[in-house]
């Protein structure tokens, strides 16, 4: 049986992310441009329970979990990469970026925690040796990061998408300073338009990205003509209103930990399911109420968190108080599954 609901406390300008802890599946963070990361436990009580709050100096962009459930570290609008200590709410910068610290991600193979920015550089830190961090310029403005196990995958402007190999970036994060990575590889991204959001098979083989124009690219990492040519992308998120066909961006993307399903998340305020491999829809859901801003499957795969938020695509300059929401879904068994072999 599945069964969803919306979050009681929630925060009070748009979300930025959703991130559930790795041990725990009810433990997720929200982060907002409210200046505020909240912890919940989606299941304590009825609608969820807000265990804290901790207020940051500017909007967070984005949040992970770190080494533990009471570990976290967040991506600020005033350049700040922090740590979070989810007990006793102690922060710590780790380092400072020139413009706006955009995406933060959390690689336990490595126990490295990789920071982009809107100028254009990787912050790398080795959580062994707290206090120094590496820097690695990029190519354009970064707008996503999503590791696998072994790669770390970079949206960039310019529909540039460089991906880097871990092994490669935890080394460069030991000698602290900038330094020179080249990419593992560099593409071009498949889509015409803006990349949005990309999002790591949790498999190791490849990727998805979305653009703003609708349309979600599936692609491999194994350089070989055989498994590029099995590389496409399709169109999603359209809908017909009075004989025109409007067209959303893709905000969110989610790969399912255990079916390896990936979902997608539009400014038309539905979330979808995919069959990446056998190129197909799974389901759609009944519509929220406004844009998708993030989404998040729970370490176990049983629950998707949905933060709703209005998007550019509503056409409101103020947004109105009450229409954020974070809504968790609980999944039955086989909500999620792909097509049988």
């Amino acid at each position: 049986m599945s069964s969803q609901f919306e979050l009681a406390q929630n925060p009070t300008d748009v979300i930025s992310a959703v991130k559930f802890a790795s041990k725990t599946p009810t433990r997720l963070l929200v982060s907002s441009w409210d200046r505020n990361l909240y912890l919940y436990d989606t299941h304590a009580e009825p609608g969820g329970k807000l265990l804290q709050k901790y207020e940051h100096p500017a909007p967070v962009l984005d949040v992970c979990f770190g080494r533990d459930d009471n570990e976290a570290y967040t991506a600020c609008l005033d350049w700040e990469v922090r740590r979070i200590d989810l007990e006793t709410g102690a922060q710590t910068v780790l380092s400072t970026h020139e413009a706006a610290a955009r995406n933060v991600i959390f690689s336990p193979e490595h126990n490295l925690l990789i920071s982009s920015s809107w100028d254009a550089t990787l912050h790398l830190h080795s959580l062994s040796t707290p206090g120094e961090f590496s820097t690695v310029s990029l190519d354009s403005k970064s707008f996503s990061l999503s590791v696998s196990p072994t790669k770390l995958v970079v949206a960039m402007a310019s529909r540039s998408v460089c991906i880097y190999d871990l092994d490669t970036l935890a080394k460069a994060a030991a000698q602290g300073d900038t330094v020179a990575v080249e990419p593992w590889q560099r593409r071009e991204s498949s889509m015409k338009y803006m990349t949005r959001a990309v999002a790591c098979m949790p498999n190791d083989a490849g990727y998805a990205s979305s653009s703003i124009e609708g349309r979600v690219a599936v692609e491999w990492f194994d350089p070989s003509d055989e498994s590029q040519s099995r590389k496409y992308a399709f169109k999603c998120h359209r809908q017909t209103i009075d004989d025109k066909d409007m067209v959303y961006p893709v905000n969110a993307l989610a790969f399912h930990p255990v079916h390896g399903t990936f979902a997608s998340g539009g400014g038309d305020g539905v979330v979808a399911l995919w069959d990446g491999v056998a190129k197909r829809r799974i389901r759609q859901y009944q519509r929220f109420p406004a844009s998708i801003a993030t989404l998040a499957f729970s370490g176990d795969g049983k629950y998707v968190a949905v933060g709703v938020s209005p998007g550019f695509e509503d056409g409101l300059d103020d947004v109105p108080d009450g229409v954020m929401k974070v809504f968790i879904r609980e999944l039955s068994d086989t909500e999620a599954q792909g097509k049988k072999k």
